[in-house]
């Protein structure tokens, strides 16, 4: 009697050890076969270059009409977005910058203007 009460018992255990590690498993599987696909889906996720064009010249007018009252905090999140939009077009388009790696003030000002040239010379219609 007391034989098949352990019997029964490792038996339940085995089958709760399987239920248990069946899970994990399966999430492990799950992430392995998701890799490729979530790998094409961030090569796919880029904007369209016209979008892109489109969110430089929109963030470019918002930031020259920016009133002198304004707070600070518009205009530096104006010109965060502005250089945020400028990256991801010069991204799309392969031309190099350092506009992230430039400080604030009249050298980031400067590379402003040259990725601006650069994305013009590139074909982009950065300007209204």
């Amino acid at each position: 009697m007391a034989g098949s009460i352990l019997q029964i018992a490792a038996m339940t255990a085995v089958v709760a050890a399987v239920f248990a590690g069946t899970g994990p498993l399966l999430r492990a599987m799950g992430r392995l076969l998701d890799r490729p696909r979530r790998a094409r889906q961030l090569e796919t996720s880029r904007r369209p270059i016209q979008v892109v064009a489109a969110d430089v010249r929109r963030l470019a007018r918002q930031l020259s009409l920016v009133p002198a009252g304004a707070p600070m905090a518009r205009r530096r999140a104006l010109a965060a977005a502005y250089d945020d939009v400028l990256v991801e077009a010069a991204a799309l388009l392969d031309i190099e910058h350092e506009l992230r790696t430039t400080p604030d003030g009249p050298a980031r000002d400067v590379e402003r203007f040259r990725l601006l040239a650069h994305l013009e010379g590139a074909g982009l219609a950065v300007r209204a």
